[in-house]
């Protein structure tokens, strides 16, 4: 098992804990792309796939800790997607 594949199943537990460099590395691997979302866009992140699947979330800061909701949102989103 590879590493994108671990970080895949630890998101599927839901940890505390779940970085969000571990998040863009899952992403990447999933085909999602950060695109930008504007001169004012802060801290609001966007990851694109080719198939149309858009997560748009606020990248956390000053800590690197994805919250609860956020990590919820992501799978909610996979799932509709059909990517779980």
């Amino acid at each position: 098992m590879d590493r994108p594949d671990k970080l895949f199943e630890r998101l599927l537990r839901r940890p505390r804990d779940f970085t969000w460099d571990e998040l863009t590395t899952l992403l990447r691997r999933l085909g999602f792309q950060q695109v930008r979302t504007g001169r004012t866009g802060g801290s609001r992140r966007r990851f694109v796939h080719p198939d149309g699947a858009i997560i748009s979330l606020h990248q956390p800061h000053p800590g690197r800790i994805l919250k609860r909701y956020q990590i919820d949102q992501i799978l909610e989103t996979l799932e509709r997607e059909g990517m779980l």
